[in-house]
């Protein structure tokens, strides 16, 4: 499987994509990577009640606090606010607030659908949550647990180092570079591209996402994956 990246002669455009500064259409992949929140679920609700009572309980300002703890670790964010508290101890605290609290969670439209038509052995998730969250979480919004699944737990270094998703590529027996990964957070967009993949940002969650210069879904509902030759993957826009 450790190929170059095939291109093919296919340009789509339609509500909801914007296909003009990326090669997501005119390739073929050796598998998709996708994070997430924000990403394949909307749990921005959740993340609001439980880090901004966090952030009150430790005199930060929540809305200053929402503009850093999207597509990272959590213990990560906790260390860079130099707090005079346990980072790992804090984390763990959040963690079980939100594994509490699954009210408003969600799949991104389409997901769901999208995921299905993918064969297990040809896409993963790389997530910064630990994995009794993200397992919470996928129940939650009726996304199925994956094959392969990378964690916040996995890594010694989160996003936006791409050692996620270079591990992902690696379970999946194929090169980070022949991969297509799916964002929504500046953190995971830059562990995505430093992996050496290319990137589609998905912006359905917060309006942050559509800030970031790569091609831009909304959603799933416009697009499909379909096998080509060898079992690698091709991204269309569905018609009708």
């Amino acid at each position: 499987m450790c190929r170059p990246a095939k291109h093919v002669n296919s340009k789509s455009k339609g509500p909801g994509l914007d296909t003009s500064s990326s090669a997501i259409f005119t390739k073929n992949f050796a598998a998709l990577l996708f994070d997430m929140d924000g990403t394949l679920l909307n749990s921005m609700a959740v993340v609001e009640r439980v880090w901004g009572s966090w952030a009150l309980r430790n005199g930060i300002d929540p809305v200053a606090l929402m503009k850093i703890v999207h597509g990272v670790r959590a213990v990560d964010t906790i260390r860079a606010l130099g707090l005079p508290v346990d980072p790992e101890q804090e984390a763990r605290i959040l963690a079980e607030a939100e594994i509490a609290d699954v009210e408003g969670i969600v799949e991104i439209p389409g997901a769901v659908s999208f995921l299905k038509t993918l064969p297990p052995e040809r896409w993963a998730i790389v997530t910064s949550a630990p994995l009794e969250l993200a397992a919470r979480r996928l129940e939650a919004a009726g996304i199925p647990v994956p094959r392969h699944m990378v964690t916040g737990e996995d890594v010694s270094v989160g996003k936006p180092d791409p050692q996620g998703y270079l591990l992902a590529a690696q379970r999946l027996g194929v090169r980070a570079e022949d991969c297509l990964v799916f964002e929504d957070a500046p953190a995971g967009v830059l562990a995505g591209k430093s992996a050496g993949a290319e990137v589609a940002v998905i912006t359905g969650a917060h309006a942050a996402a559509a800030e970031m210069p790569h091609i831009m879904l909304s959603h799933y509902s416009d697009v499909e994956a379909r096998l080509v030759e060898d079992g690698w993957l091709s991204l269309h826009r569905r018609r009708g």
